[in-house]
């Protein structure tokens, strides 16, 4: 048992597991969004947010070993990720295939648990987690297929909380869609020089450092304004504005930190920073709703 807990806690090391925090506050803010509209009036409502919770962890715990797994060779070829646990041999895959097939055996679980449209969605939702480890094989913007990964997580809350879908939410997918290609554009900036000689595709081989940089900027213009948007379509307060300008202003320093000649801050633009964005939204956003919100 002690060798299995051991192993456990090397693989919620593996997948950065504490940084689950980037994405599960939107997609809380999602459910909160679906909430308000229904005036909170939803059976065992404590417990379906236990399971969206549940739902949201382990189907990123997946998605997170699955491309551990895939991308071992290569990141045994980088020095930057040489010494993950698979390439360093910390790890065996058979220890991690497994784990993967718990996390995903959890959130199938986690998704019966919320309701049958969930559970119908749960199998696609895992295809696209899977299908982004492929994508830097082939494509630029696999950036933005990462970004859908986290931001389906909203509106799959939404559906969660009511059943169906909203469009309405989907500004929120878009936005959190935004957020995570602009910062990987940013984080993928340290392996140009790797990503080149391995043939490998991401927005800085393409465009340059420089030009990636521009693009992450404008991807975070634009999740700004998608913010604005969603603000308006639920009739949100003052406290969500407020939010939306700590994040803008987050957003900027982000881009302050990391410079084209100079990528020595890369990882406190990327953990630091998004950490709190994601945070704050949620807590401004929350606070909107729940206390000062004027009804959608």
């Amino acid at each position: 048992m002690a060798a299995w807990l051991a192993k456990l806690r090397l693989t919620l090391e593996m997948i950065k597991f504490e940084h689950s925090v980037f994405a599960l506050p939107f997609a809380l803010t999602g459910a909160l969004l679906a909430l308000k509209t229904v005036d909170f009036a939803v059976p065992g409502l404590g417990w379906k947010l236990l399971w969206i919770v549940v739902a949201m962890v382990s189907a990123r715990s997946a998605a997170m070993t699955f491309n551990r797994i895939l991308d071992a060779d290569i990141d045994a070829r980088n020095p930057r990720t040489a010494g993950r646990h698979i390439p360093a041999g910390i790890l065996s895959k058979s220890f991690a295939w497994a784990f993967l097939a718990s996390a995903s055996g959890v959130f199938l679980i986690a998704a019966r648990a919320l309701n049958p449209l969930c559970f119908r969605l749960a199998p696609l939702a895992l295809a696209i987690l899977f299908f982004y480890s492929f994508t830097k094989r082939f494509t630029s913007f696999s950036h933005l297929v990462l970004g859908f990964c986290l931001g389906v997580a909203p509106a799959a809350a939404w559906i969660a909380i009511t059943g169906s879908l909203d469009p309405r939410i989907l500004w929120l997918t878009a936005a959190v869609t935004l957020w995570t290609a602009g910062f990987d554009i940013i984080y993928s900036c340290q392996d140009y020089e790797f990503d080149a000689s391995e043939g490998l595709f991401s927005l800085p081989r393409r465009l340059g450092i420089a030009g990636a940089l521009w693009v992450a900027r404008l991807f975070h213009l634009a999740m700004i304004a998608c913010l604005l948007v969603l603000a308006r379509s639920f009739e949100l307060g003052a406290a969500s504005l407020a939010g939306v300008v700590f994040i803008a202003g987050l957003l900027a320093w982000e881009h302050r930190l990391v410079k084209p000649e100079d990528l020595s801050k890369v990882d406190a633009a990327f953990f630091t920073v998004n950490g709190y964005v994601s945070v704050l939204f949620f807590f401004f956003w929350a606070a909107d709703i729940l206390w000062l919100g004027r009804g959608a």
